[in-house]
């Protein structure tokens, strides 16, 4: 009897570079590539509408991609310990096969899932494809995981490499008689809400994510490392493509080193910065809901409605801010350099937690990866890994903007009531005078707000509070 195997599909929605797929295509005769819908995700903690409307677009394209092979993908929705050896008693499958992930609720799931496949008779086989390298194999000298990137990045670039492979041409058809299942749209998912985007930063699904890949090898990819920072131009935003796997971290790195040079070199640095978080949170799984630091678990943060309200709808009187906060909104993405900005400015600025930064980036962002936005949240908050000294990462945002914003055109963009504010001014409206308000349509309190806090103020009480925890500490 032919055998046949599911193939468990949760963020690697392609076909290029696929791992489980190809080893399922080589050991069995028939193919059922699957994904299941988790209410437990869908609705959960980082719920988010405009992320999963994404998702259903990435895997409607794949549907596509999947039947012009010969194939076809099975949806289900429900708790994948139940689906998936539902699915393989009705498929007739000996063998589900799905790449292994690092986040404390994938572990936790996918333990649930081995245990009821072990129940059904039906063989459970983990691999690689969501990440450059095996990020739980990188260790220090001491056999211990990594808190520091630099030495990770070391490790991790003397990692073995898994090698490139190719699309199938053809798949096998699905069993004869097998419910396919459907997509649903996003109103019956429940969260068809008032979360759209109004300017999504990138298209869905794998096609557009090798395009834009191409294009970015081709063109921008060699002044990476000179222009990486500079906020209206100098990023892939790749990162949607990479989070859901329509394109392969691993083929994105080998390409770009193919292609050579500075520009390449500090692209594939910041891969490893992706797979840097994914083993912290691995190896720390409570880093989920608190600091990595204990003794700054202690801090004191302050409790202001208000102001966690002004820096979500980009109304702090800080254009840098206020561009990066909008951005989000309007597009499902912010620049990397717009992030540390923003995320110093919550934690330091208007000294508020930097879970509720968390929360907010994961309802509206494409890219949002439990892994990632917790690291990188934690790094600028000061309370993760890889520490330094609180005033290395204590943003000025005016000299931000001025730095990496110089002629103004990501403010501009995201910021129109200061399209008439002159270079000069545009960093600090505030600073202008009634008389150059009024020529530039801009009235400071009434067409653009003016600065919620004082920063050289916020400044030194932030200070304060990170010395103070870091001398609690040293007791």
């Amino acid at each position: 009897m032919p055998s046949t195997a599911i193939v468990w599909l949760r963020r690697d929605l392609r076909v290029h570079d696929h791992p489980p797929l190809a080893a399922a295509l080589a050991a069995h005769d028939q193919v059922v590539p699957a994904f299941v819908l988790d209410p437990a995700l869908l609705h959960g903690r980082f719920a988010s509408a405009p992320r999963t409307a994404f998702l259903l677009d990435c895997l409607r394209e794949l549907e596509a991609a999947l039947r012009e092979r010969g194939g076809g993908l099975v949806v289900r929705h429900g708790a994948p310990e139940r689906e998936l050896p539902a699915l393989a008693r009705d498929a007739g499958a000996t063998a589900v096969y799905w790449a292994s992930d690092a986040t404390p609720y994938a572990l936790a799931r996918d333990r649930r899932v081995r245990e009821a496949l072990r129940r059904a008779g039906v063989e459970a086989i983990r691999g690689p494809g969501n990440f450059v390298a095996d990020v739980g194999r990188a260790r220090t000298k001491g056999g211990k995981p990594f808190t520091v990137f630099t030495p990770f990045h070391h490790a991790w670039s003397a990692l073995e490499r898994r090698p490139l492979l190719p699309a199938p041409s053809r798949l096998p058809a699905l069993p004869r008689g097998l419910d396919r299942g459907a997509l649903p749209s996003l109103a019956q998912l429940g969260l068809g809400g008032g979360d759209a985007l109004a300017a999504p930063a990138v298209q869905a699904g794998e096609a557009a994510a090798r395009d834009a890949f191409a294009a970015w090898l081709a063109g921008d990819l060699a002044a990476y490392g000179d222009r990486h920072d500079r906020l209206a131009v100098g990023s892939s935003r790749l990162s949607p493509h990479l989070r859901f796997g329509t394109l392969s971290p691993r083929e994105v790195e080998e390409r770009a080193q193919r292609h050579g040079g500075a520009g390449a070199a500090a692209f594939t640095r910041q891969l490893a910065w992706r797979d840097f978080f994914a083993h912290v949170l691995l190896h720390h799984p409570g880093n989920r809901l608190h600091e990595h630091q204990q003794p700054m678990r202690a801090l004191a943060w302050d409790d202001d409605a208000a102001l966690l309200a002004a820096w979500q709808d980009g109304r702090t009187g800080y254009p840098l801010v206020d561009a990066g906060m909008r951005e989000l909104r309007a597009s499902g993405w912010m620049h990397n350099r717009a992030r540390l900005v923003v995320g110093s400015f919550l934690t330091k600025d208007l000294q508020l937690d930097w879970r509720a930064g968390e929360a907010w980036f994961m309802r509206w962002l494409l890219d949002g990866d439990v892994a990632q936005n917790n690291g990188n949240w934690q790094w600028i908050a000061l309370v993760g890994v890889d520490p330094a000294p609180a005033f290395r990462r204590l943003l000025n945002p005016t000299l931000q903007q001025r730095r990496h914003d110089p002629d103004g055109a990501y403010v501009r963009r995201w910021v129109p009531e200061l399209r008439g504010v002159p270079d000069e001014r545009l960093a600090e409206p505030w600073r202008m005078s009634e008389a150059e308000q009024a020529a530039a349509g801009c009235v400071v309190g009434r067409d653009y707000p003016a600065p919620v806090v004082d920063h050289a103020h916020e400044r030194r009480r932030a200070l304060e509070r990170y010395r103070a925890a870091s001398a609690a500490r040293a007791t």
